[in-house]
């Protein structure tokens, strides 16, 4: 463990993690219950983020500590205090938590050690990429309590195909990991002792890159999804011209003309 980490109650972050400058590992910390979401996780998950935005940190990546990555809502937590006031503003503050990671300037990897289910499996999803371990597996499982798992729905239906998606939301099965790089939930799928390696793979490639390209395309990325076709030529035209005129940019084709590593200022 790094020796620059900052440990909190229900979430621990870990600066420079693989030994990657830039590169912050946040680890959910409710081991014991399989990181469910409680109301204190998701909000010390939503004050890490946050800051982070804001930081100089070039890679984000989530994980679970434990045997799960994350289970989803705490039932017990929400079963406790059943009445409808209370359910809008638990579900509008997890809504806010998975915006948050969208809209981060920084990419977000989910690191995937094990069961992602529920609102676990939408945070997979919310995920800009997704590293799994082989035994690792998915299902957003609500329908089999008599709840259908309507905001995982959102992310879930954006990353699989719609019979895909539906599928998992209708039947709450579970698939494996292999299923889920095959549908579009995950990226890669590695060996669980190689799955470290396999992220920090990944991060570095990210890092490697200029941050006003990877953040000005990972905004872009998304609002254009929003958009019909011509709107979102529009907006990516507009916003492609704007990144041409970045230092950056404009080193690293006149690199490639001249046949050079380009030369960066990051």
């Amino acid at each position: 463990m790094n020796a620059d980490m900052r440990s909190a109650s229900l979430v621990e972050i870990e600066y420079g993690a693989y030994g990657l400058p830039g590169v912050v590992l946040v680890t959910m910390n409710r081991p014991d219950a399989f990181n469910a979401l409680s109301e204190g996780l998701l909000d010390e998950l939503q004050t890490a983020l946050t800051e982070l935005g804001q930081s100089g940190a070039r890679v984000v990546v989530i994980a679970g500590a434990g045997r799960a990555f994350c289970a989803g809502h705490d039932l017990k937590e929400m079963r406790a205090a059943p009445a409808l006031p209370y359910y809008q503003a638990l579900f509008a503050r997890c809504t806010k938590l998975m915006l948050t990671i969208q809209r981060l300037p920084q990419p977000v990897i989910a690191r995937v050690h094990g069961i992602a289910t529920a609102a676990g499996c939408q945070l997979v999803a919310m995920c800009d990429l997704a590293v799994a371990a082989d035994t690792a597996r998915f299902a957003v499982s609500g329908v089999n309590l008599g709840l259908f798992c309507a905001t995982p729905s959102v992310p879930l239906s954006r990353n699989l195909s719609r019979k895909a998606a539906l599928e998992m939301l209708l039947t709450g099965d579970f698939i494996d990991a292999a299923e889920a790089k095959h549908q579009g939930l995950v990226n890669r799928v590695v060996p669980a002792d190689a799955l470290d390696a396999e992220v920090a793979r990944l991060a570095t490639s990210i890092c490697a890159k200029p941050v006003e390209a990877v953040s000005a395309g990972k905004g872009l990325f998304y609002r254009q999804l929003e958009m019909g076709i011509e709107a979102a030529y529009q907006l990516a035209g507009q916003t492609m011209a704007c990144n041409m005129m970045d230092d950056s940019a404009l080193e690293g084709v006149q690199a490639f003309i001249d046949k050079r590593a380009p030369d960066w200022k990051r």
